[in-house]
């Protein structure tokens, strides 16, 4: 890959990461060189500088390795909160930040969740810039 290869329909971007995940697919990019995987993919890996960078399917299971509450959120989300994120390690290596559909005192490290997507909120369209709009909501779910 070099980067003249790079288009928005790559899924090394962010626009060709949320269109793949709106699809149904989680793809990660795994360096060639080293086997970090990268969640979203990147066109060049941030564990060792390799632009060899595959584009392969990722597990949407997980464990939650770190997780907080969100009490003062954005003010488009102030009637969310408060709310539980997490960062979630998949079954395939890579790590991955997003919303947890549980309380905070229902969460803890080491729990199993599964990645699942959905359209997003009116309030989420609107805090959204113009190309996030049509971008699927991932949260994960505990199992």
């Amino acid at each position: 890959m070099t980067d003249g290869d790079l288009d928005a329909t790559d899924p090394r971007t962010l626009p060709g990461f949320f269109d793949s995940l709106a699809d149904g697919e989680l793809l990660g990019g795994v360096c060639a060189d080293c086997g970090q995987v990268l969640l979203p993919p990147r066109p060049a890996c941030y564990a060792c500088g390799s632009r060899a960078v595959d584009i392969e399917p990722q597990s949407p299971e997980g464990q939650v390795f770190s997780y907080t509450e969100v009490h003062t959120p954005p003010p488009a989300f102030a009637a969310d909160a408060p709310y539980t994120v997490a960062v979630v390690e998949l079954a395939d290596g890579g790590r991955l930040l997003g919303r947890v559909a549980a309380d905070y005192a229902d969460v803890a490290i080491g729990d199993s969740v599964e990645l699942t997507v959905r359209e997003p909120t009116a309030a989420e369209r609107e805090a959204a810039l113009d190309y996030e709009t049509d971008w699927p909501v991932h949260v994960f779910e505990p199992r």
